[in-house]
């Protein structure tokens, strides 16, 4: 949603000077080395880097361009940093910014990915179980988390129950893009906007003729990838589509993104459940955007996974959010001030708290918690991750640890 009022970037101090892609590349390169904690935390990264540090933008810019990019579906804090790279590099260095916050994470799934991979019948041990079961605490985790912030009133406590109910009913991409356009248009009739101070525009390099190409170019590639591997049955073709889709229409966050992939790779057999859920769980412990969970399922699909296909899943899953976050910033000054996009979004972030709980649901919790012993592992991981909130490059360990301690000890077998 429109967080603080924001104001126009200093054109003189900050908009007027511009930064070599390198400079822009290495800046967020440190950052993706280090930022672990997900898109919250990496927003008050980039805040403290190109705000209080490097004065690339000021407060008021900054909080303009979050705002922007909670309004997109995608990954929230790639999009700002890519709107940063824009605001210093213009396109080339949204990439810049790009490349150098998504490698790190990248990098280091896709060598997890050979390890799952090379670990053949191992998939079934006890460190793999462990952690699932992390994944199970850290979707439990963003569900209460996002549900105290998000559905604050009655109105939106209720939106949340329903949009759960229909997803578990209607189970599928279908049925999560139907709640989540449910969720817009019961949030615009039913729903008023926070009051606030009125928002002030952005300034920021991007014609209205660039962008409206770029946005003609992702509903093209919206509604023509899915036609495309209907005609054309090739097996790359379809995973591009699937990646494609899935970066297209995830609201709230990366954690959103787990039913959404589930559902494309796990049925048709791309990739097992078990290794699936051990994906989700190591993207916890790597720093950067937990997209690149899509780099460690390229590697891993059948048939054809591998570094090429891993890229592949990389470049299709953010290619929504270049078209968008260029596209968009043109308009959004004029956009982002009507309160009926306020009160749709408001409904959409309802319904995204009651996807995410069905998603915990099914497949998660039905996929993992078999019995005592792993319900307990699950208790002391969710007070980890949720209430002490301890680091996730710390409790991923841990957790594969006790996961496979347990193994050894049947008489967790409860």
């Amino acid at each position: 949603m429109v967080g603080k009022p924001a104001g126009r970037i200093d054109r003189g101090r900050h908009m007027g000077h511009s930064s070599s892609l390198r400079q822009i590349f290495l800046a967020f390169l440190r950052l993706g080395c280090v930022s672990f904690g997900g898109p919250v935390a990496h927003i008050g990264y980039f805040r403290n880097e190109f705000v209080d540090r490097r004065h690339w933008l000021d407060e008021r810019g900054y909080a303009d361009l979050v705002a922007l990019c909670q309004f997109l579906p995608g990954p929230t804090s790639s999009q700002v940093g890519m709107a940063i790279g824009i605001a210093r590099g213009g396109i080339g260095g949204a990439f810049a910014a790009w490349a150098g916050f998504t490698a790190p994470s990248a990098l280091l799934m896709l060598l997890f990915a050979f390890g799952v991979t090379a670990a053949g019948e191992a998939l079934g041990a006890g460190w793999l179980q462990g952690l699932k079961i992390l994944a199970v605490a850290v979707v439990a985790g963003a569900v209460w988390g996002m549900a105290r912030s998000l559905c604050p009133d009655r109105m939106r406590q209720g939106f949340a129950v329903f949009a759960a109910i229909l997803v578990l009913a209607w189970p599928g991409p279908w049925g999560q893009v139907a709640t989540i356009a449910l969720g817009a248009a019961l949030g615009r009739l039913l729903l008023e906007p926070d009051s606030g101070a009125e928002a002030r525009p952005l300034d920021l390099r991007v014609g209205r003729r660039t962008g409206v190409a770029l946005l003609a170019l992702f509903f093209v590639l919206l509604a023509g990838l899915p036609l495309a591997a209907s005609v054309f049955p090739h097996h790359w073709l379809a995973v591009f589509d699937g990646f494609y889709r899935a970066g297209s229409l995830v609201f709230g966050g990366g954690h959103v993104l787990l039913p959404l992939l589930q559902g494309l790779v796990v049925p048709p057999g791309w990739v097992g459940s078990d290794a699936f859920l051990a994906g989700y769980g190591a993207a916890q412990a790597v720093p950067g955007p937990l997209f690149t969970l899509s780099a460690y399922l390229g590697a891993v699909i059948e048939p054809g996974g591998g570094v090429l296909l891993a890229l592949w899943c990389l470049a299709a899953i953010f290619l929504p959010s270049f078209l968008l976050v260029i596209g968009i910033l043109p308009f959004w000054n004029r956009l982002r001030v009507q309160t009926g996009v306020q009160s749709a979004l408001m409904g959409v972030n309802a319904a995204v708290v009651g996807l995410l709980a069905a998603a915990l649901y099914r497949p998660v919790w039905t996929g993992t918690i078999h019995n005592a012993g792993d319900f307990a592992l699950l208790l002391l991981a969710f007070w980890a991750v949720a209430v002490a909130r301890l680091p996730m490059w710390l409790v991923a360990p841990a957790a594969a640890g006790l996961g496979a301690a347990m193994a050894v000890y049947d008489g967790w077998n409860w």
